[in-house]
């Protein structure tokens, strides 16, 4: 019996490796989250076949593919998919998969936690408990959310749920998002046409945006420029969506209230300087999408990803380039879609 090799990163969860080994006809070969890139390729070149991969942080790309001789799949643990080069995959008939609907509630309540611990101050008042400094909480007043206004940059599945917590506080939401009609948002929001426009009124501005060609920098020191300095940035999206160095400088005088960022470029970021080392920063390492309920939900989608694939019946829903279905599989127009999906 023919078996299909399976290059597995560590980080899945057992769910999914449970499933691949329990089939006679998958071999899953374990390599380490943090491989270094010539590593991986290496591993790749070292067997005659590598017919999927799952991968977390690794990269993958034109000398990969090339590397990993009948290649059929790629499959992220996760709905992000910037370390992935689409095109070569696309021209390649490769299809990539991702997670959707396996994480957008635990990156939307992180989102919230951080919203909500900017509002209420948590780190400054958990200082001056720890510190003795009692009698100085008068000059740390928390805020609240109610009548508040966010900002949201994007709207796919995290962000819309973003936006119906924030609608349950009693907050105003608006959303840029150039790829969706008004009617397609939540109920509730308000659209926003030009990005430029809602950036001055926003109290919370939060990025649930993919990280394209067309997002990197987007929100640049100009756009930084426009908001007001009791302002907040949330950022849960991708390194890189936010100018890092001009956010940094905005903060460091006083131009902005605060931020919290889940993610950066370069991650880790530098220990001891940098955006993290700033008092008015609230952060967390890359894992607002990495609760314990979702890292099941994403262990058994990445996996069943690749095994649909293998079987000839994938799912579009969970595709980047749905429409190399139609050259892989023979599938009919309306089994394989022409377009690349927003999963966020």
């Amino acid at each position: 019996m023919s078996r299909k090799r399976v290059l597995v990163a560590h980080i899945l969860g057992d769910e999914g490796k449970q499933m691949l080994r329990e089939r006679d006809d998958i071999e899953v070969v374990e390599f380490a989250n943090t491989i270094e890139q010539g590593q991986f390729q290496a591993l790749l070149e070292s067997f005659d076949a590598v017919h999927g991969v799952i991968l977390g942080l690794t990269r993958f790309g034109a000398e990969e593919l090339r590397r990993a001789r009948g290649l059929q799949v790629v499959s992220r643990i996760g709905v992000g998919f910037d370390a992935v080069d689409i095109a070569v995959m696309t021209q390649a008939a490769i299809p990539v998969m991702v997670c959707a609907n396996a994480n957008h509630r635990a990156v939307a309540e992180h989102t919230l936690g951080f919203m909500l611990a900017l509002a209420k101050r948590t780190e400054a008042l958990s200082q001056l408990v720890r510190s003795g400094n009692w009698h100085q909480r008068y000059e740390h007043l928390p805020g609240e959310l109610e009548g508040r206004e966010a900002l949201l940059i994007g709207c796919g599945r995290i962000g819309a749920r973003v936006a119906t917590l924030l609608l349950a506080l009693g907050m105003r939401v608006k959303v840029y998002d150039p790829y969706l009609a008004p009617q397609q948002l939540p109920h509730g929001v308000q659209p926003v046409a030009v990005l430029e426009n809602a950036l001055a009124s926003a109290d919370y501005v939060s990025l649930h945006c993919p990280k394209t060609a067309e997002t990197v920098g987007l929100l640049s020191a100009e756009r930084l420029a426009l908001m007001k300095p009791q302002a907040f940035v949330i950022n849960t999206a991708r390194g890189g969506i936010v100018d890092e160095q001009a956010l940094y400088q905005a903060l460091l005088e006083n131009r902005l209230a605060g931020a919290a960022l889940d993610v950066f470029l370069p991650e880790p970021p530098t220990h001891g300087s940098g955006l993290p080392s700033l008092a008015n920063v609230i952060c967390s390492p890359h894992l607002a999408g990495v609760s314990r309920e979702a890292v099941r939900r994403m262990a058994t989608l990445a996996a069943g990803n690749v095994l649909d694939i293998f079987a000839a019946e994938p799912n579009p829903q969970n595709a980047i380039n749905p429409q190399v279905f139609k050259r892989a599989f023979h599938l009919s127009d309306a089994e394989s879609a022409s377009t690349i999906p927003y999963p966020t």
